[in-house]
């Protein structure tokens, strides 16, 4: 079955009890069973429930994935994974990625002793530089968060192997549709579900894919041990936004690169990073390792927060506001949301500056997105 068929039957058969063509919301916390040691596939909603497997069971066949683990939060996700380091073991990251990834790693890992390396993801070589006989684990976004930089999945991939490392690839920019890592070589999959995944601003929830036992095993224990699941309403929410994935990333792209097109031709704009732009550095790789080129721009007007904000009150259209992913419009100031944990010195080293902004741009008519730029612009 091809990307689209799968996302909207894989795991979802009728259900055996009714026939209810969609799969039901199991809301109980517990099952009532046969005898001792005899019950029906559960026994607890902490350690599973039905809604949640069919849902699991999706996540897994849309990344050509063996497993499939979903999580309360695309951080509760992360931790999950993170949870198999030990004291002493390190962690090589592209210095480019989400500021609440970078805070889980500085202020929750790093006091536990492990040790983390941030190298530019553009540059492939700089990953096998910074390995060590320590690194048990390689950690990236592509494109990453917010300054949409390429990483070379498959070079990486290469690289942590050879060093005996895992590969784990933030994925949630691009999302399964657009780009499927575990095919490039990675070992595990994150997503942040609550953003293209679930794709209605409705629902927060996480998820891990692998095919790697080991992976699957450890995380699968954690996800009960440490119990952080979404409940059943929520796994259904994020399966019905995955029905409609594909056709919502097709117009989220298209949207995206005519706003990144008329944002480059702006007189008030000195930058746009978006990677389906001819123009931008890696677009060839972009090309190769995904199916289109997404929904997230991101554009820097080389001012303060001062005139940013001036912006941000004139948009109607786009909401100021957190997150992305949703099929309405929103416009994030990095320095002061996602990206607030990092500290001021390391931000301006990345580039995050107090000029940029970064839009998810939804599947509104783009006319209308465009003319909305163009006056709170103006």
């Amino acid at each position: 079955m091809k990307f689209s068929t799968r996302a909207i039957h894989v795991g979802q058969e009728p259900d055996p009890a009714t026939g209810a063509t969609i799969v039901p919301i199991y809301q109980t916390s517990t099952y009532t069973q046969e005898e001792v040691g005899r019950h029906k596939g559960f026994e607890y909603s902490r350690t599973g429930n039905p809604t949640r497997a069919a849902y699991e069971k999706c996540l897994a066949s849309l990344e050509d994935a063996k497993f499939g683990l979903a999580f309360a939060s695309g951080l509760a996700a992360t931790s999950a994974l993170l949870s198999m380091l030990r004291p002493g073991d390190h962690v090589v990251a592209n210095d480019d990625l989400y500021g609440g990834t970078y805070r889980l790693f500085e202020r929750v890992y790093r006091p536990m002793n492990i040790a983390f390396t941030y190298v530019d993801g553009r540059d492939t070589a700089a990953f096998k530089t910074a390995m060590r006989k320590e690194t048990k684990l390689v950690w990236i976004e592509t494109p990453t968060n917010p300054l949409l930089m390429l990483v070379d999945v498959a070079g990486v991939a290469e690289i942590a192997r050879g060093g005996g490392a895992r590969l784990a690839v933030d994925n949630t920019f691009a999302s399964p549709f657009l780009q499927q890592p575990l095919n490039l070589g990675a070992h595990a999959v994150i997503h942040s579900t609550t953003k293209y995944i679930g794709g209605h601003s409705d629902v927060v929830g996480g998820a891990l894919v692998t095919s790697d036992d080991e992976v699957h095993k450890q995380v699968a224990f954690y996800q009960n041990a440490a119990g952080g699941v979404p409940g059943p309403m929520d796994c259904w929410l994020a399966m019905r936004g995955v029905k409609t994935l594909a056709l919502r990333m097709k117009r989220h792209s298209e949207n995206a690169l005519a706003v990144a097109q008329f944002l480059a031709k702006h007189k008030r704009v000195k930058k746009v990073n978006f990677p389906g732009l001819t123009s931008h550095p890696q677009h060839e790789l972009a090309k190769r390792q995904m199916k289109d080129f997404g929904g997230m721009v991101s554009f820097d007007i080389g001012a303060g927060e001062a005139q940013v904000n001036e912006i941000v009150k004139r948009l109607q259209l786009f909401s100021y506001a957190e997150s992305l992913g949703g099929v309405e419009s929103l416009c994030c100031y990095p320095v002061k949301m996602t990206h607030a944990s990092f500290p001021k010195e390391e931000r301006d080293k990345r580039g995050v500056t107090d000029g940029l902004l970064r839009l998810s741009v939804g599947i509104e008519d783009v006319d209308d997105l465009i003319a909305d730029l163009e006056q709170a612009l103006r």
